[in-house]
């Protein structure tokens, strides 16, 4: 079996993978962070999007050979001890979650958004979770939460 080598949430990980295998799988079978959920495993609707060298990816189509010295980031890499990161807040603090299972890949296009974008527009926040489908909440409080995050991140001067 190969090996590779990655850094994951800011820790150097080597594995021996699969040659079919996904980095859904990688990461949640194989590595025991369940917080990337796998939904259609087609890659539409994004409940598995983590960041791969600071771009999103559905990771249930994403080969985990790809991250071979790259830097991913999961929604278990967000929060600084027991505090949360401050688009886990607002999420929350926004009932932008209901029944959960998109919530850590709607976080994590986010988190892509305001790294490359700080301060974007309302298109900008669209069109950044387009690839992310819930079927509860209706989109408008995820908004507001994203929204809330980019003020709580100006305001805290952490960067995201």
């Amino acid at each position: 079996m190969p090996k590779i080598t990655f850094t994951l949430n800011g820790q150097e990980q080597t594995v021996e993978i699969q040659p079919f295998e996904t980095l859904a799988h990688l990461l949640r079978e194989r590595l025991g962070l369940i917080g990337t959920k796998i939904g259609c495993e087609e890659g539409e609707c994004g409940a598995c999007t983590v960041i791969v060298n600071g771009k999103t990816v559905t990771s249930c189509i994403y080969p985990a050979m790809k991250v071979d010295g790259a830097h991913v980031e999961t929604i278990e890499g967000l929060a600084s001890g027991s505090r949360l990161h401050p688009i886990q807040e607002a999420f929350i603090e926004h009932f932008a979650a209901q029944c959960g299972y998109c919530t850590p890949g709607f976080i994590m296009s986010t988190k892509a958004l305001l790294d490359k974008n700080p301060n974007p527009s309302d298109e900008e926040i669209k069109e950044a979770i387009a690839g992310n489908l819930c079927r509860c909440t209706g989109y408008y409080q995820i908004i507001d939460a994203i929204k809330a995050a980019v003020s709580k991140i100006s305001a805290g001067g952490r960067k995201t």
